[in-house]
């Protein structure tokens, strides 16, 4: 599925790569309990939560910002033909890069790539294999990577997460280093006058968001603060791949407070269709609530 929305001048689209249940509530989030889930209001909702399964429906996408004089890429997804630790990733064949051409989206006037978070799920697509070697996919890109997410997983630390997944870092983030395309930026970085990165440290050390600032409209590309409306319920719950828990929690509980009940639009990285909302005010919590969708457009094949 592809749709867009519009911020001010910026067209945002969101191009999904895949949308299923993928992980049981009890593999993400370690301080849930059935009690908890069964109270929640948003595991209600069949499109966030397969009450059959006990899985959560993921989206894994990425999202193209376009203004008057740029094409932004937030984010690659899975990726094909990589060799991956999980089974619904190993080899896969999602064709999320073919879905962008099928769209009409030109690789190469794609002019920055931006990594919310150098995860397995939000960087594949980076690069794909030519001759027996990776290339970058957007061949006009300059790819932006945050120095402390870099400094991370370059590092000792990155030994056990990278295990768990399989070494997506030198297939689809070291080949971009090693042929002179990539940028490391603080995590405050302008990418342009509608465009800027937030900090939003925890689930990784320069896990970052992106704002969208145009005719006094604003959206937040939140990447993986959180991963599903449960956690606006359960601001506590952390996942079970947030490498500083403590600080994931207070970077979360710190962006609810200060965007629930404005008109800032929040775009989770995995959120189903419709994937943007706004954060509101739930008793001592707070709650989800998507996006009206007569703001949403559908995309066609071109």
């Amino acid at each position: 599925m592809a749709y867009s929305l519009r911020v001010g001048d910026v067209k945002i689209s969101v191009i999904a790569e895949s949308v299923a249940p993928l992980l049981k509530w009890q593999e993400i989030h370690p301080d849930a309990t059935e009690t908890a889930i069964r109270d929640a209001q948003s595991a209600r909702n069949q499109k966030i939560f397969d009450s059959s399964t006990g899985k959560l429906v993921i989206a894994i996408q990425g999202f193209l910002l376009e203004t008057k004089d740029r094409s932004i890429m937030i984010d690659t997804c899975v990726g094909d033909c990589k060799a991956r630790a999980r089974p619904e990733f190993d080899r896969a064949e999602f064709g999320w890069v073919q879905r962008l051409r099928t769209l009409g989206i030109d690789l190469g006037k794609v002019d920055t790539v931006v990594s919310t978070h150098l995860h397995v799920d939000h960087v594949g697509c980076n690069t794909y294999s030519l001759n027996g070697k990776w290339a970058p996919t957007f061949p006009n890109a300059r790819y932006v990577f945050v120095e402390e997410e870099v400094a991370f997983w370059e590092s000792e630390l990155a030994g056990s997460p990278l295990e768990r997944t399989g070494d997506y870092i030198s297939d689809s983030i070291r080949p971009l280093f090693e042929q002179g395309v990539a940028e490391i930026v603080p995590p405050s970085y302008a990418i342009s006058q509608e465009v800027r990165l937030l900090h939003l440290p925890g689930h990784t050390p320069g896990h970052v968001g992106v704002v969208v600032e145009s005719n006094n409209e604003r959206a937040i590309l939140s990447g993986d603060l959180f991963h599903s409306a449960l956690q606006c319920e359960n601001p506590a719950w952390n996942t079970r791949f947030c490498v500083d828990p403590d600080v994931a929690q207070r970077s979360r509980r710190d962006f609810f407070e200060a965007h629930c009940g404005s008109n800032t639009v929040v775009i989770p990285a995995h959120f189903p269709f419709p994937c943007a909302g706004y954060i509101r005010r739930s008793g001592d919590t707070y709650a989800f609530e998507f996006l009206e969708s007569t703001r949403i457009s559908l995309l066609t094949e071109a």
